[in-house]
């Protein structure tokens, strides 16, 4: 035998090129893209019953959506999305009922805290999809955490001026016209609990609420600060009049800036009118003094918030022992 392995004597075959197949094969080798999911397949028992429950989602997310044009019942629940937003509402204690979290959320210390507040609170935990987070926070950021709290119990106005008495504090009140921004609302209430105020006045209509937009502006301090509303804002100004209080309006048209007021260290209530409309004639016209606070001219106005927190620090200047 030789070395080759070959029989001796017996010539090798000599092999010549393969004839190839044209081409033919090349769709057979191309395969016929991803596998089709199980409902999409003709022989899927249940796909009559999937396509079911997809036609019912998709309706149930059409009527879930409130239309921009319809107004919320007044005692649906509000929503708080947003990781901060959330824990700070949960630290303060605000009243809640139930808190929502994503689906395979991406946890971090925020919602671990929140679930262990939530969990000391008796509030309920509720795992969700995120498409069910879209539509309860209607649209809002919410990374993955959303809580439901209920409707807002309003207070009476005298009440407000009940708690600066209980207290044995000179009162003050805020008091917005036309404010109709919820963001407004919370930083208004954010700056009137810095500066010791006794609650925010609203009317009830044309106004803002104290929503979850407002709750989440306002970083939990509206679960401190009393919110009355009135039916007639004018009608609630004058009889806090004729309780011993004195009418501010904050107006940047008036000629008179606030720094020169003498009335800011008596019972006050101080009424912020919207950025863009200020006071209307009937408010106004219950105002013991229309002032403005002194500013550049290269700063026509400022937004309702800015414009209450200086105020309420000017106000809280001159009542500093």
């Amino acid at each position: 035998m030789a070395a080759g392995g070959r029989a001796s004597g017996r010539p090798a075959k000599k092999k010549g090129p393969s004839k190839g197949a044209g081409g033919q094969g090349r769709r057979a080798l191309e395969g016929r893209g991803a596998t089709p999911p199980a409902e999409m397949r003709h022989w899927y028992k249940d796909k009559a019953r999937t396509q079911r429950i997809a036609r019912e989602e998709q309706g149930g997310e059409r009527r879930a959506a409130p239309a921009r044009s319809q107004r919320r019942s007044d005692d649906a629940p509000e929503y708080i999305g947003g990781r901060n937003p959330v824990l700070e509402a949960l630290q303060a204690g605000v009243p809640s009922t139930a808190l929502y979290v994503a689906q395979r959320i991406d946890n971090d210390d925020r919602v671990r805290d929140s679930i262990k507040i939530a969990a000391e609170r008796g509030i309920a935990l509720l795992e969700v999809t995120r498409d069910k987070l879209d539509r309860l926070t209607e649209g809002a950021v919410h990374q993955g955490v959303a809580l439901q709290i209920p409707a807002y119990d309003y207070a009476h106005p005298a009440e407000l001026v009940e708690l600066a008495q209980v207290a044995a504090e000179v009162p003050l009140i805020v008091a917005l016209d036309s404010v109709t921004d919820p963001r407004n609302l919370g930083a208004i209430a954010r700056s009137a609990t810095a500066f010791g105020a006794h609650g925010l006045l609203i009317p009830s209509r044309r106004s803002a609420s104290v929503t979850g937009g407002a709750w989440k502006t306002s970083a939990g301090t509206l679960a401190n600060l009393r919110v009355a509303r009135a039916s007639n804002l004018t009608a609630a100004l004058r009889e806090y009049r004729d309780a011993g209080l004195f009418i501010i309006g904050l107006d940047g048209s008036s000629e008179i800036d606030l720094d020169n007021v003498e009335l800011l260290s008596e019972p006050l209530v101080v009424v912020v009118g919207s950025e863009g409309k200020g006071l209307s004639r009937l408010v106004r016209e219950q105002c013991d003094v229309v002032t403005r606070i002194p500013m550049r001219a290269a700063a026509e106005s400022l937004n309702a918030g800015v414009a209450a927190g200086v105020a309420l620090y000017e106000v809280a200047r001159h009542r500093r022992p």
